[in-house]
């Protein structure tokens, strides 16, 4: 991997829809990148997004064969990632997308070789577990506060889109469903603190074979068909020996589970939402009662979005600032291609557990991401 000798990493954004205004909003907040330009399939799109952030409107094509932009942010839908990332690198750009990875682990691996044959830095979203809540429940593991984690459990569990989204139906279609669209988060921190999974057992239903749109737009009160499963339970089994149960589903109108909780031999861990950055990480020891960390006074932990009443941390585009600051370092990013690649595996062995009911090895592995310390979580703002 070559430096480039630009004291910014010039952003090109591709993808203009709810989830860009996070990224472009928060790149303000760090000092190794700076946005460039835009591009959209409607054209209005990125032209209202250029406005609102004062960077420029582009073509796909010109954008990718724009001199100042040096790294693509992949912001389009999950059946878009690999064509637009492969692009991108094929190009001559670092890319870091949106997650997941790609819609299939074949293509996950393309992209990975493909980054490493041209010596570029291929990155993929979640970073949450670099927030602070990550941060200390990732401490609070390697200085041995549970011991050797022996068993656990991870659950995200809801109602599903379309019942705020106007435009649900590709969720439900194979590349989406709960595993894809949200196991990311709980996956990627599961290997950030336990390490790469080996084998997974699962079982897999539809909890209904169409969905009725009750969201606000042009589709309200219509039906469409349901094309992946939207109700898994898992056993994800980690090369350290530690069992998790992995509970993914869109069927659920109410529950009282914690989305992750880690038990071994000195205690028990308790961790927030992985989708946000900020929560309470709460620590037993032997039995005693719990001890909560509170976040919004650390850094990534405090509460900003959304802009109107900040209810959670929302800090997208950290992992796009580690990666620049990896460029310089010759180093491979915390949230990296190679680290989504491990958790598109997972997924993908999960579906397919699911479907053959047996249990399914996880083809590759991959290293924990190093710890992001404080001093160079902080060394990293603006």
């Amino acid at each position: 991997m070559q430096a480039k000798s630009v004291v910014k990493l010039g952003i090109g954004v591709i993808g203009c829809g709810n989830i860009s205004m996070t990224y472009l909003r928060n790149a303000a907040l760090f000092a190794g990148v700076e946005l460039r330009a835009c591009a959209d399939i409607s054209a209005d799109m990125a032209a209202l997004r250029a406005k609102e952030y004062g960077i420029r409107a582009l073509s796909v094509d010109t954008l990718l064969a724009d001199p100042e932009v040096d790294l693509v942010l992949n912001l389009t839908i999950p059946s878009a990632h690999f064509d637009i990332s492969f692009s991108a690198l094929t190009a001559g750009k670092h890319v870091f997308t949106e997650k997941p990875l790609a819609t299939s682990a074949s293509e996950g691996r393309k992209l990975v070789a493909e980054a490493a044959k041209r010596g570029l830095l291929l990155g993929s979203a979640p970073d949450t577990f670099l927030g602070a809540a990550g941060r200390r429940a990732r401490r609070l593991m390697d200085e041995g506060a549970i011991g050797r984690a022996v068993t656990g459990t991870a659950f995200m569990m809801g109602r599903g889109m379309e019942h705020w989204h106007p435009n649900p139906q590709f969720y439900y279609q194979p590349g989406g469903g709960p595993v894809f669209d949200m196991g990311p988060y709980y996956l990627t921190m599961l290997v950030n603190l336990l390490g790469p999974v080996a084998r997974v057992m699962a079982m897999t239903t539809r909890g209904q074979e169409e969905r009725l749109i009750t969201a606000e737009g042009p589709y309200r009160n219509t039906t469409f068909r349901v094309g992946t499963p939207t109700n898994i339970l898992s056993l994800l089994e980690f090369r350290s020996g530690a069992t998790v149960t992995f509970g993914a589903s869109w069927d659920v109108f109410m529950h009282s589970n914690h989305p992750i909780e880690l038990h071994g031999t000195e205690g028990s861990l308790r961790l927030p939402d992985p989708d946000t950055f900020g929560g309470t990480v709460s620590l037993s020891a032997r039995g005693d009662d719990w001890k909560n960390f509170e976040s919004e006074s650390e850094l990534y932990g405090a509460r900003n979005w959304p802009y109107a009443a900040p209810d959670r941390a929302n800090y997208r585009m950290l992992g796009v600032a580690d990666l620049a600051r990896s460029l310089s370092e010759a180093r491979r990013p915390r949230a990296s291609g190679e680290l989504a690649l491990h958790v598109l595996e997972i997924m993908e062995a999960i579906l397919a557990s699911g479907e053959s009911r047996n249990s399914v090895a996880v083809v590759g592995t991959v290293d924990q991401p190093p710890l992001l310390g404080e001093d160079e979580a902080a060394s990293l703002l603006a």
